[in-house]
């Protein structure tokens, strides 16, 4: 199972946010259902989507509100990714930050 947005790989009991999508048809006998789908995304991608602005499309933009929920009613998911990315953040190199590397300044280029 990989995460879709990053391709990142999510291992069985590993946190992240799975949307199960089917069609079926209603109002129509006999009634016709489709094999269900698992999208999974990450923690990180989960809270990034939920905080950036609606996609394109309607089967997208109804994704997205269910994330968006999910990430808005419990604060679990911020802190899972927020975990997964203290975990990375040793691996980080800081430059300008401790004052032993500080690249040098381009004309118009601004450093935060």
């Amino acid at each position: 199972m990989h995460c879709l947005r990053c391709n990142r790989e999510l291992e069985a009991g590993h946190k992240s946010v799975a949307l199960y999508m089917f069609a079926q048809t209603v109002g129509i006998k006999p009634r016709q259902k489709s094999t269900a789908h698992r999208i999974s995304f990450c923690p990180q991608c989960s809270v990034s989507l939920a905080m950036g602005p609606p996609p394109e499309g309607a089967l997208n933009l109804a994704a997205w509100d269910m994330i968006r929920d999910l990430v808005g009613s419990d604060p679990a998911l911020n802190q899972a990714a927020w975990e997964s990315l203290n975990g990375i953040s040793g691996l980080l190199t800081a430059t300008g930050t401790d004052g032993t590397h500080r690249p040098a300044r381009a004309e118009g280029y601004f450093e935060f």
